[in-house]
């Protein structure tokens, strides 16, 4: 199950999932008119396709949307948090209605759909979540302060239940995707330095990563080097290394936004 599936990385995984000849996929999506798009599309060659409207921000929705999932295709075995958004502003432009849904929609939603599936991992002793965060959830930058804050929340509430698993001695595994920006209809007019990965390629790697039950899926290389130098530069020099040498920084100066 992918949420965020009708478009971007969700539905580029979708695509790497049905060519390997997955058992059934289900995804969720806000956007009705991709989600009958990417139904249809699907359809043209696989039959094993559900899609579900939900808006993840509201929990009677995810509620509703989970019990019909269980009762269409029955427990979960891969579940993939991947619905997200982007405002984009100064944090004293935030109206407090874009401090909730961006904390909700991108932290809060992750929490609630795995507790509707967990317990049947938990009692199949099976199962895959895959949570997908952000390099942003590991550092601070202009114009990000509330997606950095709900995204750093996803990595270490995604942490605990790993660690709550592996102490409980369950199969259960939990995978957290830290990539640097992604090429999608959510950062148009963003600018970096470091690469900005293709769609296709970054669920490619979520794909293989959630494969090789790896705990964290980090892309560009480049990422896997963060908490280190976060930990052990001070805090000035780190800063100069992401914004004078990387320009992470700037990135954001040039977003022009996604409203919808």
């Amino acid at each position: 199950m992918i949420t965020g599936g009708a478009t971007g990385i969700g539905k580029e995984m979708a695509k790497i999932a049905l060519g390997k000849g997955i058992g059934k996929l289900i995804l969720w999506d806000i956007d009705v008119e991709k989600l009958k798009e990417t139904e249809e599309e699907f359809k043209q060659q696989y039959s094993n396709v559900l899609t579900i409207f939900v808006d993840v921000s509201d929990i009677q929705q995810i509620i509703s949307a989970s019990e019909k999932t269980k009762q269409l295709v029955g427990p979960i075995d891969i579940l993939i948090n991947n619905a997200g958004i982007l405002i984009g502003k100064y944090f004293h432009e935030h109206t407090h209605a874009d401090i909730h849904n961006g904390m909700v929609i991108n932290t809060n939603a992750y929490m609630h759909i795995v507790s509707e599936f967990l317990p049947e991992m938990i009692n199949r002793n099976s199962g895959h979540i895959c949570n997908v965060a952000s390099a942003a959830g590991m550092l601070g930058n202009t114009r990000m302060s509330i997606y950095c804050a709900s995204k750093s929340a996803v990595i270490g509430w995604s942490d605990s239940l790993r660690l709550e698993m592996k102490k409980l001695g369950k199969n259960i595994h939990v995978s957290i995707v830290t990539p640097n920006y992604i090429n999608t209809g959510m950062i148009p007019g963003v600018k970096s330095l470091i690469p900005i990965i293709e769609k296709e390629e970054a669920a490619q790697k979520i794909i293989k990563g959630i494969e090789r039950n790896k705990i964290y899926i980090r892309f560009p290389g480049i990422v896997y080097m963060l908490p280190f130098l976060k930990g052990v530069l001070p805090v000035h020099w780190f800063e100069f290394m992401m914004g004078k040498i990387f320009g992470v920084y700037k990135t954001m100066n040039t977003f022009s936004g996604n409203q919808k």
